[in-house]
């Protein structure tokens, strides 16, 4: 039997020129969220199935890669269901094991706690372009800040990093999640119907104000009330400031804490940030977590023509761990898709060493290839990255190809 030589279906291989630009990425990332005061930790990448499936992660509860019983606990003969066969799962985000973490070591944390975590997730999604079934986030969550202070330094704190890699003329859309509930509410939709609404109201991008309406409709609300619901939007597209009139038009049905910390945090970053960005209030962003309580927001790269990162509030979360209430908001960069933007866009990594080839004939004596690495190890102290390789009987493609990789200096040693 002949063994396959592609990767399994949603994963990828990684050649070593994307290589050089993910770590470049991932330093950048690190770099610049440590001087914010985040501090990196790490989670298993395995997690107890009961913590993926806590009706926390939305769609991605139904991604799981569930992991089988193992030895004694797998009981074939006796199992009726899925979960008879399984207790554990890949992670689909950071999150839940980043609040499963936190409940078991507060304790030892500082408060507020300002966590950064780099890892691989697993979801058995539909494979697309930027999107696969294992591939890396990187989060920035700040835990027991009740207050806009945590909003405003992670969407500082992600867009300074954005800038750093050269990103430019991008938006954050920002959004509440208690708003969205307000406009429902004022339009006549009952409680139990928002997750359905909102679901609908996620896919106005695709399918517009009309298709909105279609879906509603079909879904059996009330025209009038629908009417009065996409009536809303009508009208904020239309006000010179969206958000005053929303506030104006919503009145008690919407917290006084919700109408000034929006605009807090908006003029916050706008007053302060870094990078060439706008910040905008989206009254149709929803975010697709269940576990969002408040602020949500997005990163928009025109580029791309969807999200790349997103995150919110989510203060209900730990307290399903601890029985205790405690503040968290967090925010994800969308790693692979920035890494797809920069191979499009032909980014090299900015050299930081120079880079240098020994290039070694096939014959050289032991005594003359001892001396040549010994070379090789006293220019490497000095920071300089040097390659020790034999010489292939191309040698024009290898040094080509040497090129591309960022030598710019060869040394050939021959036996003669």
């Amino acid at each position: 039997m002949t063994l396959s030589k592609k990767p399994v279906t949603g994963m990828k291989d990684i050649l070593p020129e994307e290589m050089e630009i993910r770590d470049y990425v991932i330093g950048v990332i690190k770099d610049t969220y440590k001087k914010f005061g985040f501090t990196p930790m790490e989670t298993p990448c395995v997690e107890h199935l009961a913590n993926l499936n806590s009706k926390q992660g939305g769609e991605n509860e139904k991604l799981i890669f569930k992991i089988m019983k193992r030895g004694e606990k797998l009981k074939l003969e006796e199992a009726k269901e899925e979960n008879d066969l399984a207790d554990s799962g890949l992670r689909y985000d950071l999150t839940v094991p980043l609040v499963r973490f936190y409940s078991q070591n507060s304790n030892d944390l500082p408060s507020p706690f300002k966590a950064l975590q780099i890892g691989p997730v697993w979801r058995a999604d539909r494979p697309q372009r930027g999107r696969y079934r294992q591939f890396y986030q990187c989060d920035i969550d700040i835990l027991g800040e009740a207050s806009n202070l945590a909003e405003i330094e992670l969407i500082l704190a992600t867009t300074t990093t954005l800038g750093k890699l050269g990103f430019h003329n991008f938006q954050i859309k920002i959004n509440d999640r208690r708003i969205l509930k307000a406009m429902a509410s004022y339009s006549g939709f009952s409680e139990e119907d928002y997750d359905s609404v909102f679901i609908t109201l996620d896919k106005m991008d695709k399918i517009g104000v009309e298709g909105v309406a279609a879906e509603l409709e079909e879904n059996g609300y009330a025209k009038e009330i629908v009417d009065k619901y996409l009536g809303l939007f009508d009208g904020i597209g239309k006000a010179e400031n969206g958000l005053l009139y929303l506030y104006e038009t919503l009145g008690d049905a919407l917290e006084e804490s919700v109408k000034t910390g929006l605009k807090e945090i908006i003029d916050s970053v706008s007053a302060t940030k870094s990078s060439d960005f706008t910040l905008v209030f989206d009254p149709t962003l929803v975010r697709g977590m269940s576990y969002y309580t408040g602020t949500i927001f997005e990163i928009a790269m025109p580029e791309l023509g969807i999200a790349c990162g997103g995150g919110g509030r989510y203060d209900g979360m730990i307290e399903k761990f601890t029985g205790k209430s405690v503040p968290a908001c967090g925010f994800s960069i969308g790693f692979e898709r920035i890494v797809l933007l920069l191979l499009e866009s032909g980014f090299k990594v900015p050299a930081q060493n120079k880079k240098i080839a020994y290039l070694i004939e096939k014959g050289v004596a032991s005594d003359k290839l001892c001396d040549i690495i010994a070379e090789a190890q006293e220019v490497r102290k000095d920071g300089t990255q040097v390659l020790v390789a034999r010489m292939n009987k191309n040698k024009k493609f290898q040094k080509e190809t040497l090129t591309a990789q960022g030598y710019e200096e060869f040394k050939e040693f021959f036996a003669r």
